[in-house]
């Protein structure tokens, strides 16, 4: 028997890197897992079959986020399929390279619409759900350019600031209901990035800049995600969990 064994996740931004790591660890300790993209059905299928291939049981939905209609009938159907979500994880980003002074409104706003606004949609419309099921664990993924002041990315370090601030906010207004929310902010990590994503900023990409000297498996951060999701985490709630390195000592 797996720890998660009755539980039902949702992953979102689930159909590569960080994301599929998590789907992957949580399924794998018997969670039901709804995997999540926005627009990529393949790649969130193919990660849903490689857990039903492993065994598990996991449902590929493609929705927006920053869309309140596309989350509602999401959240709708795993209500109607599997009775409702333990473990909402919050990962879908963007992410832009863009100086401050160059930054448009609209850029400004598509950032904050997904990992902001998207976790605000996701949360309003997935704890009542965690309610009626007797709790559950709000996850959200910030980031260490939130607390290293990275260049050229002002929207996406607003974006994880105020997520931190939500996800501290979550977790006293509904600790009486026994949901724990809690932010998991990574530091450099070896992904695939997106043509959209630009380099890596220099402060994030070289590993002499790291204690470690290295930059961290995807793994290593879904590993602290299962933590937090599972019995292990609890008592934690309204923390952000750093895993840099020692890049930022939080």
């Amino acid at each position: 028997m797996g720890v998660l064994d009755g539980k039902v996740a949702l992953v979102t931004g689930a159909g590569k890197n960080i994301g599929r790591a998590i789907a992957l660890t949580l399924a794998r300790d018997g969670a039901t897992v709804v995997v999540n993209g926005r627009s990529d059905q393949a790649a969130i299928e193919a990660v849903a079959q490689e857990i039903r291939d492993a065994g598990g049981h996991a449902e590929a939905i493609l929705a927006d986020v920053s869309a309140a209609g596309q989350v509602a009938r999401m959240a709708d159907r795993v209500a109607a399929s599997l009775g409702g979500v333990d473990i909402l994880v919050s990962n879908a980003g963007l992410r832009r390279q863009t100086p401050f002074l160059q930054m448009s409104l609209e850029e400004w706003r598509e950032i904050l619409s997904v990992a902001l606004d998207g976790a605000f949609i996701l949360t309003r419309a997935i704890v009542p759900q965690m309610i009626a099921r007797g709790g559950g664990s709000v996850i959200a993924l910030s980031g260490i350019s939130t607390h290293v002041g990275t260049p050229n990315r002002a929207h996406v370090s607003a974006s994880k600031a105020g997520l931190e601030g939500l996800i501290r906010a979550l977790a006293v207004e509904l600790g009486p209901q026994g949901i724990r929310a809690n932010c998991v902010a990574p530091g450099a990590v070896d992904t695939v990035r997106g043509a959209s994503a630009g380099a890596m900023p220099q402060t994030l990409g070289r590993d002499e800049g790291i204690p470690m000297r290295r930059k961290a498996a995807v793994q290593e951060i879904a590993d602290v995600v299962r933590m937090l999701a599972g019995p292990e985490g609890g008592y934690v709630s309204g923390q952000t969990i750093h895993v840099n390195g020692g890049a930022f000592l939080g």
